[in-house]
């Protein structure tokens, strides 16, 4: 994983006795000052054991080998109770922020489209005791409205302050909250809808207007539409008997409610505190329920996973609070007294879509301590800044790569590079403010190649986990003197990971040097099952013989010596090609997904066919060089299309595919370039951007026909 330089042989031996001499001439102080000694040690510890001896045995944190963890603060066993202990104990801190828009402006492109512009002030907070009190007065409202107990409300909005208010006014009043993606097409919304049987939905005015309005005659149910951020236009299509309210009156509704004689309906820890629909990676998308114990347990496994969580720290949210990771990482942070700032991947840093020219994104002015990602995101970071590392003078880019090379072999041993960190890499870690101690990575794998760089370039440790909305997201997550690549950490203290064998796979948990197999969890953080689907829930859940709740995840993995996890498959990603050979989907497209020329790829694969295919969306910029110097010209679509750019491309990841140890059957041997990214809003990636296979082969099937219209000698 080193990068390239071309230093002349002997100026690199000088450059490199001059690092020997640093090297040494600092080792002392820093083996003394730094504190990093016992870092080292700790990362050599082993972080899990099986609980017995037999195969196939439970892993346990070796912090909860007796007893799983289930409750974060003594007492506290439902949301409710969590809240308030925090409000209790951080009344006046800030909690929640927001961004004024100061300004907003049409921007007209060269191309003649119009991007929306935005100038944005500082972060204005509430306070702990603030949003304790719109909490309680907007549940008290929407009971004014007919609200009742254990009864669904649906949240479809993006992520915001209003978003976490709604959340904990449900908590509070033991309504049932069902989270829909902002993303999600009509169907899908109309689906969890009308599943849950909802009355009431909370929402902005964008999304109203823009994905309700077309959908809204189909839930025959709905009777309240909450708008969190004002006022709506007029709307002339409505329906008759549904109501659209602002969050803001029906807080004022809940204020003045006489509530001094009613018994409230508190939550008790089995009660379901939300319906989850996840992003449909595999169909229609499916409710999980999530009881109020489920997301403390979790919430306490990760929590345990941040040292130094406290009130100095500043997490920033933009990942939709629909997706578990984004919720239990919030929910983490308001338990321990840390702030909140929001934003959006469209405002998150100066170079943001919406963000205008000169202004600063929300990462330069919150700057955060805490931050969460999913691997496309650092995707696409690790991309643009190699991108501008290679437009550098060649003194500028060979300096980077030796200051890159260098700190790579240190955070191997376990070293730190103050020097390296402050005069070289201080820059890169600016783009996300310059604060950040911890990044948190969920939602799909993360490649070897792009952790070392944010390892690096950040300057901070990457806590890459493992956690579905099955487990209330918890499952693993490494620890931060954890510099390892490719794995996923130990099981969390809320749970315990065993192995079982998947024959037709050939992984089982007598393999050696290490045992692998199907990841089952279980623990008080494996949820209730789906809404209204027994049959997925009894193949999905099992109860052993003591109770114990266990979620089998369809991925496969193997346990290493010291207890940690490495993701190294997928059932659904195995396909048996007509020679026999299995090929695993997801291994071809991390060994191919970090080319420069790649923005994304999907591997495609037959049992009628003896050769793997694939769909790849080329990266603009790259493409466009390479046609220039094959001497191809066009538009973009007809570079795209061009069989003879295919075939260059194919060159270029077959080259990258025999460097990552691929077996030849697994290499695509025909692909088509897609002139259009692969976005949530295209509904051929979730919100995670992890791929929708089955969507993905309905939109290319004319493709797959075209690309195995004959064999491939």
């Amino acid at each position: 994983m080193k990068l390239k330089h071309n230093i002349n042989p002997i100026l690199l031996q000088f450059i490199n006795f001059i690092i020997l001499v640093y090297s040494f001439v600092t080792y002392i102080p820093w083996y003394i000052f730094s504190g990093s000694r016992q870092a080292i040690a700790k990362a050599k510890q082993v972080k899990a054991k099986p609980v017995n001896n037999k195969p196939g045995s439970a892993y346990r944190s070796v912090n909860s080998l007796h007893c799983l963890a289930s409750v974060l603060y003594p007492g506290c066993d439902t949301l409710d109770k969590v809240f308030k202990y925090a409000k209790t104990k951080f009344k006046d801190k800030k909690l929640l922020g927001t961004r004024e828009i100061l300004k907003e402006e049409d921007e007209i492109q060269p191309s003649g489209k119009v991007f929306k512009k935005v100038i944005l002030g500082k972060y204005t907070w509430l306070s702990y005791e603030d949003v304790y009190i719109k909490a309680v007065n907007f549940g008290n409202g929407l009971a004014a409205l007919g609200q009742q107990p254990k009864t669904n409300i649906a949240i479809f909005c993006e992520t915001r302050a209003e978003w976490m208010i709604a959340a904990q006014a449900c908590f509070m009043c033991n309504y049932q909250l069902v989270t829909l993606y902002a993303t999600l097409g009509g169907p899908a919304i109309v689906h969890g809808l009308n599943e849950t049987e909802v009355t009431t939905i909370i929402t902005s005015k964008e999304l109203m207007q823009t994905k309700l309005q077309e959908i809204v005659s189909q839930v025959p149910l709905l009777r309240h539409i909450i708008t969190v951020d004002g006022k709506p236009t007029t709307w002339s299509e409505f329906p008759k008997g549904v109501i659209v309210h602002t969050m803001a009156s029906v807080q004022a509704m809940g204020a003045k409610a006489d509530t001094g004689n009613k018994q409230q309906a508190r939550p008790v820890p089995s009660d379901i505190a939300v319906i989850m629909y996840t992003s449909g990676s595999t169909g229609v998308p499916k409710g999980v329920m999530i009881s109020h114990c489920n997301i403390i347990a979790g919430i306490t496994g990760m929590a345990e996973r941040i040292p130094n969580l406290g009130e100095k720290d500043i997490y920033i949210g933009y990942l939709p609070l629909a997706h578990v990771l984004e919720l239990s990482a919030e929910l983490v942070c308001l338990s321990h007294g840390c702030r909140i700032g929001y934003s959006s991947p469209q405002t998150l840093a100066d170079q943001s879509s919406k963000i205008k020219k000169g202004s600063k994104g929300d990462v330069t002015t919150l700057k955060p301590t805490l931050m969460a990602a999913v691997p496309e995101i650092m995707d696409r970071i690790y991309k643009n800044v190699m991108n501008k590392v290679n437009e550098m003078t060649a003194f500028q880019r060979n300096l980077f790569i030796l200051a890159y090379n260098y700190k790579m072999e240190q955070i191997s041993k376990g070293y730190t590079t103050p020097l390296c960190d402050s005069l070289i890499f201080r820059k890169v870690r600016m783009l996300l403010g310059g604060k950040i101690r911890i990044l948190l990575c969920g939602g799909a794998p993360l490649s070897a190649a792009t952790q070392r760089f944010m390892n690096i370039c950040f300057c901070c440790p990457v806590g890459q986990g493992y956690g579905l909305t099955e487990s209330s997201g918890a499952g693993t997550i490494m620890e931060v003197w954890d510099y390892t690549t490719g794995r996923v950490g130990a099981p969390l203290v809320c749970c315990e990971i065993k192995l079982m064998n998947w024959e037709e796979g050939g992984y089982y948990n007598t393999d050696k040097p290490y045992p692998r197999g199907e990841i089952l969890i279980g623990g008080p953080n494996v949820t209730v099952g789906y809404y209204k689907n027994e049959v997925r829930t009894k193949k999905d859940f099992s109860v052993d013989e003591n109770g114990q709740r266990w979620l089998h995840t369809g991925d496969i993995g193997e346990f290493h010596q010291d207890g940690c996890l490495k993701i190294i498959d997928r059932k659904k990603d195995l396909v048996k090609l007509q020679a026999g050979e299995y090929v695993s989907l997801g291994k071809v497209e991390a060994a191919l997904k970090n080319l420069p020329l790649v923005d994304n790829i999907c591997a495609y694969a037959s049992s009628f066919h003896s050769y793997v295919i694939g769909f790849v969306v080329p990266n603009q910029k790259e493409l466009a060089e390479l046609a220039r110097k094959k001497g191809f010209k066009g538009t973009w679509e007809e570079i795209c299309s061009s069989p003879e750019m295919e075939k260059e491309v194919l060159k270029v990841l077959a080259e990258a595919a025999m460097a990552a140890n691929l077996e030849k059957f697994e290499i695509p041997v025909k692909i088509r370039l897609s002139p259009d990214p692969w976005t949530p809003e295209t509904g051929l990636v979730t919100d995670a951007f992890k791929l929708k296979r089955k969507e993905l082969t309905a939109y290319y099937q004319m493709d797959i026909d075209r690309l195995y219209g004959k064999n491939v000698k």
